[in-house]
């Protein structure tokens, strides 16, 4: 049988256990509230950028999704689904960005094959714009999966909290076929 003992320091175990029985996550930003505006180091196929969300938001509705690490499992099927969607939310005006604490060279490497260069991924690697937005897993240096939905004018149409990478994306999008016919409604008026 092989040894493993990396697993038996008391850190590694609490880590563990902490990863096992952390709470389901949760966003303290709800409907209506104001996101803040932040600039990280973004990638785009391997490209580096400054990405700042009011730059994003003067061009419509931004979908910020927050994922614990790239290249893991759910996190790079929750990439694949929206790379995949993306004419989808295009359609209906959107961008999207996804923010994990990864450092910026993972990103590169995740956003050239993973995402195919469809949208930026940011890297937060200190945390700061991840603990902003209340998306950092409690005792832990990753990211909650957590999405908001976010108007041009800077208030979260929609928040999405779920360990679940499978319905973030389709969540956002009815987020924003919402949105788009209460713009609708009230330009008819």
């Amino acid at each position: 049988m092989p040894s493993f003992p990396s697993l038996t320091r008391p850190a590694t175990l609490l880590a563990l256990s902490l990863a096992v029985a952390a709470p389901a996550a949760h966003a303290a930003l709800k409907q209506g509230s104001e996101a803040p505006d932040f600039t990280l180091t973004a990638t785009q196929n391997g490209q580096e950028m400054q990405y700042t969300l009011h730059e994003a938001l003067a061009k419509g509705p931004v979908v910020l999704y927050f994922y614990p690490a790239a290249f893991t499992k759910g996190c790079t099927m929750e990439a694949h689904g929206f790379a995949d969607s993306m004419p989808q939310f295009k359609a209906l005006g959107a961008s999207v960005i996804g923010v994990s604490m990864d450092n910026i060279h993972k990103l590169d490497d995740f956003s050239v094959s993973q995402i195919k260069g469809q949208f930026p991924v940011a890297s937060d690697s200190e945390g700061k714009v991840t603990r902003l937005y209340d998306a950092k897993m409690p005792m832990l240096d990753i990211a909650q999966r957590v999405t908001y939905v976010i108007a041009p004018e800077g208030q979260i149409i929609d928040t999405i909290s779920s360990e679940s990478p499978g319905n973030h994306v389709e969540k956002a999008l009815a987020a924003l076929k919402s949105y788009k016919a209460d713009v609708m409604r009230h330009r008819r008026k």
